[in-house]
Order: structure tokens, then C-alpha cells, then sequence
């Protein structure tokens, strides 16, 4: 099977409106949830924990990087929603295989994530929530409008690990990026792309050349970073979220020894990762509690 199936797309695979759907996406369950489309799923991943009380009756199939491919097709889907960043190809193309047709969704901006969820509801052929998108969508510019002022008079410059060891952040060519900026955040390693091998990332070793087949294709969003870099960077936030890597009240102390203005002002934050990473319907969270945590004064948060 050609790895062009693999391709994300902003259209579902299907001919009429499917009424049976496996999602290996957590925050696209959330979102059918959100857009009463919660009666067509018949199977989730073992991460979808949102809404608690709707996922917990629903079938599991495994984890989004490890799916039950024969679960899935014993559920009978007349189509399953995947995403090219959660979930591997190799587990896409195998159920390509089997006939069920997927819809591989990939947003990597504010505006794509608003694509699809009216994508979403035209497929199912339901509007039914098409007020409340409208309304994220309000929110948004209202969001964007005082965020622009925000970034011509007082910049706030934000870190975001996802990862400890080694230290791994992401690039502007994300959906966290774009979030961060359209909340009125610079991302101060929005310029810095993924080096292969690991040893060229952290400075210790030559990379390889664009065109070396060990690097070519490879994904330069996500790069692995040095506590040096980090303080070379200057900013004035870290925001430590809660995935994918799981940070929490002991690695304040971490971040606090660095010589940077977010150590010095206490301006080293826990915060819920799916606030960050997660597409769909939970951006209407982000955009109400994200602008507000943004280099806030301490006594405000």
C-alpha cells in the first residue's frame, strides 16, 4: 500500500454520513462529545478521558500508539478518525488494509482546528452545534484582538518542555505555537528545528546533511533543547504542562536555578497539557484560561 494513504486529509474518506466511528484521537472524542456526536462512536482509545462520564461506557481498543487493529475491525467501523502525529502508519495503513477507511486529521494551527471541526459536523451532517463553534470562533478573535496589543506593548516570551530528559520542545510549525501566539505568548524557540542524531540536537556532535537519507523526511518540529539554550532564550515564563510528559510541583525547583527572568519573578507554572495540545472543542478552554495565566502577576494567578 502506497504511504500516501497515510497523508492527512481535510476530508473524510466517506460517501454518506458514518454512523459507526472508532477514535484513536482523545481530543477528537472529546469533541464528537461536544458536537452530540457521542451516539456514532463504538470504540475510543485508553487516552480519551474526556468527558469522564460519557468515555467511561464506551469499548477500548488500546493506546493511540498501540491499537487493537483486530478490536477495531470486530467493532465494525464505517470509519475510523486518526491523526499523523498520534497515531503510527503502520497501524493506519493495517486498517487501511482491511477495508475500514480512515480519516487522518493533522491541525497544526488555531485556524486548521476550526476547519475541522465544521469538517466534523458537515461529514456527519449535523449542525446541530454549529452555534457553539460560532461561538469559539468569537471568542477567538476577541482573543486575538487583545493579544495583538499584548505583543506590540509587552511581549510575554514563553518556554514549554514536553519533555525532561532530554528537554524537548516544540517549533512554530505546531499547534502549541500557534496557540501560544494567538493567546498573545512568543514561543522563544519558535525558530529551532530538530537536529538528527540526538547528539547533533544537544550540541555535541556534527548533524547530518539535509540530504543524508538519515535525516531526510524526518520531523524537525520537536527539538531536544540544553538547559544552556534555555537560559541563552531568556524567558520570561515556563509553563510546565501535564503532558505528554507529566510534569508537576517537583520540578518547579528545576527550572527555578536557571538564570532566567521566569526564575526570578516566579514565573514557573504548572499547567493542564491538554490546554495545549489537544485539538478541537477544548480550545474553547484554552482561550478562556490561557491569556489570563500568560505572564500574569503572581498574586493574580
Amino acid at each position: 500500500m502506497d504511504e500516501k494513504t497515510y497523508i492527512y486529509s481535510m476530508e473524510a474518506p466517506v460517501t454518506r454520513p458514518p454512523q459507526r466511528v472508532v477514535s484513536l484521537v482523545p481530543s477528537v472524542t472529546e469533541s464528537l462529545f461536544d458536537l452530540n456526536l457521542a451516539d456514532r462512536l463504538v470504540g475510543i482509545t485508553d487516552y480519551c478521558v474526556y468527558p469522564a462520564e460519557g468515555v467511561a461506557r464506551l469499548p477500548r481498543v488500546g493506546g493511540t500508539k498501540n491499537p487493537d487493529v483486530a478490536r477495531i475491525a470486530e467493532l465494525r467501523p464505517d470509519l475510523v478518525i486518526a491523526n499523523q502525529e498520534e497515531n503510527r502508519k503502520e497501524d493506519v495503513m493495517a486498517l487501511q488494509a482491511a477495508g475500514i477507511p480512515v480519516w487522518v486529521t493533522f491541525p497544526r494551527t488555531v485556524a486548521d482546528v476550526f476547519n475541522l471541526l465544521w469538517n466534523i459536523m458537515h461529514v456527519f451532517d449535523q449542525t446541530e452545534m454549529v452555534p457553539r463553534v460560532r461561538l469559539i470562533e468569537q471568542t477567538y478573535d476577541w482573543v486575538w484582538r487583545m493579544s495583538e496589543k499584548r505583543l506590540e506593548d509587552a511581549p510575554c516570551r514563553v518556554f514549554v518542555p514536553i519533555w525532561l530528559d532530554p528537554l524537548m520542545t516544540f517549533n512554530a510549525n505546531t499547534y502549541s505555537h500557534d496557540l501560544l501566539r494567538v493567546c498573545g505568548a512568543i514561543n522563544v524557540f519558535a525558530d529551532r528545528e530538530r537536529r538528527y542524531p540526538l547528539e547533533a540536537d544537544l550540541g555535541t556532535a556534527p548533524a547530518y546533511p539535509a540530504d543524508d537519507e538519515r535525516a531526510v523526511g524526518r520531523d524537525t518540529r520537536y527539538p531536544r533543547v540544553t538547559w544552556e539554550e534555555v537560559e541563552a532564550a531568556q524567558p520570561d515564563m515556563v509553563l510546565l504542562p501535564s503532558e505528554p510528559f507529566a510534569f508537576d510541583e517537583t520540578h518547579i525547583a528545576l527550572f527555578a536555578k536557571l538564570n532566567i527572568p521566569a526564575a526570578r519573578s516566579g514565573q514557573i507554572k504548572l499547567v493542564d497539557g491538554s490546554l495545549l495540545t489537544w485539538h478541537g472543542t477544548r480550545i474553547a478552554h484554552a482561550l478562556n484560561s490561557l491569556p489570563a495565566l500568560l505572564c500574569a502577576p503572581n498574586e493574580a494567578l
